[in-house]
């Protein structure tokens, strides 16, 4: 073997392991809770493939909710924008905040759609008086990582009592009332559009599935067809009329 090959099969090698190294993808976080697994794959960041570097990027952030209306979303939007899904059980927490700008580095994104939250339900994942300066922060995150990113919210959706699907859960569901209006606090001060998973799904206990929490593919029609919406305005408003070039 020439010297120049020898030391190609040493260092390309080499090279690339320090690439993977400084280019390394986000922790994959972990849920303890077994009321609150995955509902599909797994938690993990979805990448799509770059086919079209004119199309613009999307990052959709979410829990188990999100797997379920990830499908919709890509059929809707495919041609249209190259997305990316997070899929977290994180919730408002200074690890999501560290975890949010590794991810948001995948970037450069348009447009952030985020439905995170339904796993900080449970007592003692957000202490009394600290949901809306966390909520505040990940905002500050995402202005400060991706300061071009148009930023849309969305709220967590309803829960039922799994022996009655016609009641409410009576521990999560205030919860998730009380956690939805204080971030709704927070978007509205910083202008964020919201999208409200809530109200759209409140009346349509006939949609959820047994677990009370999960929802049948009509449900997850819905809240992918509500977020494509969205996305597509901020898009819209990302691109200058026809004929702008010209006039300038």
């Amino acid at each position: 073997m020439h010297w120049y090959r020898k030391v190609l099969v040493f260092f390309v090698p080499a090279l690339l392991f320090l690439i993977q190294g400084v280019h390394s993808a986000p922790p994959v976080a972990v849920e303890k809770d077994p009321r609150l697994h995955a509902d599909g794959p797994g938690w993990r960041l979805d990448k799509a493939v770059i086919s079209d570097p004119a199309l613009p990027r999307v990052l959709f952030i979410g829990d188990s909710i999100l797997q379920g209306y990830m499908g919709s979303v890509l059929a809707q939007l495919k041609a249209k924008a190259d997305v990316d899904f997070w899929v977290t059980p994180l919730w408002q927490s200074e690890r999501f905040n560290t975890v949010l700008s590794q991810v948001l580095a995948e970037g450069p994104y348009h447009v952030v759609h985020m439905n995170i939250g339904l796993h900080g339900w449970p007592e003692g994942r957000i202490l009394p008086g600290t949901y809306e300066p966390l909520t505040q922060a990940f905002v500050d995150v995402i202005r400060k990582t991706s300061p071009n990113a148009k930023v849309i919210w969305a709220s967590s959706t309803p829960t039922f009592n799994k022996q009655n699907l016609q009641e409410f859960n009576g521990e999560i569901n205030p919860v998730i009332l009380e956690h939805n209006a204080m971030a709704s606090r927070v978007m509205e001060k910083n202008g964020v559009p919201i999208n409200d998973f809530y109200e759209l799904l409140v009346d349509k206990s006939s949609l959820v599935r047994p677990d009370g929490v999960h929802w049948t593919s009509p449900a997850m029609k819905l809240l992918g067809e509500m977020a494509v919406r969205s996305v597509l305005r901020e898009l819209e408003a990302l691109t200058p009329p026809k004929g702008a070039e010209q006039q300038k």
